[in-house]
């Protein structure tokens, strides 16, 4: 990750720093230890993200497995934590043990749904720092405007494949043994 020009009085944040901080209802991320402010998303964002995270928060109930969303951050570098819409702990992260923790290492699986604001950044960026967490098998980008589903996984062997799934496909999940249906992740009621 490239280093952002500071003032050189401005010391970066660090990401214990940053999640001490309290910033009300406002959404920020911290990328290379500065702080940004990230805009509320829309209508048809939240939906889908909320579609994806209620539809996990059933299915992976007495797995070990739990899904968060965007109220938890994901350390992605020594200086940067990343709020993605939907991720994917395993390994009892809701053990009592872990009630205090504001980072729970890598996540299995990274949902990221795209906004016209931040499809780049989230496509470039963000995917290449969730592909370098050692523990992370699987990232999902959607598309809400096409309604399609990139699929970014890693083989048992460190190769990630990466490709965009047929229109109107449910996305298989192999890390979780677990399917979510097209019509699942995009529904309207």
């Amino acid at each position: 990750m490239a280093t952002h020009a500071l003032d050189p009085a401005y010391e970066r944040i660090s990401v214990e720093e940053f999640l001490d901080m309290d910033f009300g209802d406002a959404r920020t991320e911290l990328e290379d230890g500065v702080i940004y402010m990230m805009a509320g998303g829309s209508e048809q964002h939240a939906r889908i993200s909320g579609n994806i995270f209620a539809f996990l928060r059933v299915r992976l109930r007495g797995t070990g497995c739990r899904p968060y969303n965007s109220d938890f951050a994901l350390q992605t570098a020594d200086f940067t934590a990343r709020i993605p819409d939907v991720s994917i702990y395993c390994g009892n992260p809701s053990a009592p043990e872990n009630a205090r923790k504001k980072l729970l290492g890598d996540p299995r699986v990274v949902f990221e749904v795209l906004s016209p604001s931040t499809a780049m950044k989230d496509q470039r960026v963000k995917l290449e720092e969730y592909k370098a967490l050692a523990g992370t098998t699987e990232i999902v980008l959607v598309d809400p405007d096409a309604e399609r589903v990139r699929r970014v996984h890693r083989t048992p062997d460190g190769v990630w494949h990466d490709g965009w799934l047929p229109e109107g496909s449910d996305l298989h999940l192999p890390s979780l043994d677990l399917t979510i249906p097209h019509d699942e992740i995009f529904a309207r009621d």
